[in-house]
């Protein structure tokens, strides 16, 4: 069979080469590499909006949507010299050069790279310590209608315009809605983050029905308002980014009367090109609408002088002032334990070591079902366990259904877990053999996320 043709764009002035032009990207709707690159120019000057100037890390899917990714922080080493990077440092101490787009012919080499999605950082290369961008990220647990993060990135509007910041609205292309706001490159990521604890309280306290500032997945209801995304290194698929579902979805930009009657499903590989010729882009003049966070900092240390404190981290930050404890309730020094311990910890599955919350009390009945490399994997999983248990099955709600997407060495894996808060205690099923048992450390020698370079040896399974 001869070789795939490249295909050389002249894109800003450059030649770029579009290696395997013809390999079908999105198998449902045919689209092919060189159409995801041809898209990508297309609302090039909306997606350099989102990106532009900024360090970005590179998820590559180079057996296209329906392949593994793999996350790339590191810039590969064969570049063209106008292939910009800046080095930026991690919570483990270690650093990396990161790729920086700043025109059309730099955002269609990242394309062939296998990127479908662009992932930047809140901060401009200029400037990596001070984040120019606050990202509110509507994140609904299972089960919660379309119309309800609707209602609630409304809420957030009106709670952002309260305090002096203007929002901007766009669809995840995935099951939420991001809102960003663009604000003065004069605090850190720590402070950053705490005006976006402050802002997710907030909104709980007004729409409680429907949302929540809940970290831990068996305690949210609603709509989350995931403020850990305005973390040091942590990334958010930006403005006009297509992402890897079989519709070929896109994180589409919105105007804020558009955002009622919206549906994510409209916006596409396949129509956002013309909507974006037709209407321009709605988030023009983002850069314009610079705010600052104090307000909203005032808020935080009202919420403090009340006795709220921290919110946790994610796990692999190191513990943080104010953080309630991360540390095993049995490890604690005894005058830090609580009189009166809440919860337990769950038992891990037959043959692991750490169970459905790691080492972590919680008071829900949690159980593991899967650990698999992939959402679908897992899923069968649950059908699985599901088959088995359909008596089980009728008492659960759609929240109940945990379904988390986690990091691993350099791909994410997923877990699902199940509540089992609405199954009459005498019902409930005990903790069995994980019916997928995916290990993303396995053989692994390198440091982990902590930068650690010495791992706990993992237990053999019996």
């Amino acid at each position: 069979m001869p070789a795939a043709k490249d295909e050389v764009l002249e894109v800003a002035g450059r030649a770029v080469t579009i290696s395997n032009p013809d390999k079908v990207f999105f198998p449902r709707s045919g689209h092919t590499k060189l159409d995801l690159v041809r898209y990508y120019l297309a609302v090039a000057e909306g997606a350099l909006r989102g990106v532009g100037g900024r360090p970005m890390a590179l998820k590559r899917f180079v057996n296209g949507a329906e392949g593994e990714a793999f996350f790339q922080k590191r810039a590969p080493t064969s570049r063209p010299e106008w292939i910009e990077t800046v080095e930026l440092s991690f919570p483990s101490g270690r650093t990396a050069e990161e790729i920086v787009v700043r025109d059309a012919a730099q955002l269609a080499w990242i394309i062939n790279l296998g990127c479908i999605d662009l992932n930047p950082h809140p901060v401009r290369a200029s400037d990596l310590d001070h984040p120019d961008e606050l990202r509110v990220d509507l994140d609904p647990v299972p089960g919660v209608s379309w119309a309800q993060i609707r209602d609630v990135a409304m809420v957030t509007r009106d709670v952002l315009k309260d305090f002096g910041l203007v929002g901007w609205p766009k669809t995840s292309g995935s099951r939420g809605m991001h809102i960003y706001c663009r604000i003065e490159p004069r605090w850190t990521f720590p402070e950053v983050r705490r005006a976006a604890v402050a802002l997710a309280r907030e909104v709980e306290r007004r729409a409680p029905q429907i949302a929540t500032s809940r970290w831990w997945k068996e305690e949210r209801h609603g709509v989350f308002l995931d403020y850990n995304q305005n973390a040091k290194d942590r990334t958010v698929a930006s403005a006009y980014s297509v992402r890897p579902l079989a519709d070929a979805r896109v994180s589409t930009p919105l105007m804020w009367d558009e955002v009622p009657t919206c549906e994510a499903e409209a916006f596409t590989l396949a129509t956002v090109p013309r909507r974006f010729a037709d209407l321009g882009d709605p988030s023009k003049g983002i850069d314009e609408a610079v705010g600052s966070l104090e307000a909203l900092l005032e808020l935080s240390a009202q919420h403090e002088a009340a006795g709220f404190g921290d919110a946790p981290w994610p796990p692999h930050f190191a513990k943080q002032t104010g953080e309630p404890s991360r540390v095993q309730l049995s490890r604690r020094k005894r005058e830090d334990r609580p009189a009166t311990p809440k919860g337990a910890v769950p038992p891990p599955a037959p043959g692991k070591t750490v169970g459905p919350t790691g080492r972590r009390r919680t008071t829900m009945p949690l159980i593991e079902i899967a650990r698999a490399a992939s959402e679908t994997e897992a899923r069968a999983g649950l059908q699985r366990w599901r088959a088995r248990h359909a008596e089980v099955w009728s008492h659960l709600a759609p929240s109940d259904i945990l379904v988390d997407s986690m990091r691993g060495r350099n791909t994410t894996w997923t877990r699902i877990r199940i509540n089992l808060r609405n199954v009459p205690e005498p019902e409930r099923p005990p903790q069995e053999a994980l019916e997928v048992d995916y290990d993303p450390w396995a053989g692994y020698q390198g440091p982990d996320r902590s930068g650690q370079l010495e791992r706990p040896k993992r237990r053999p399974a019996d």
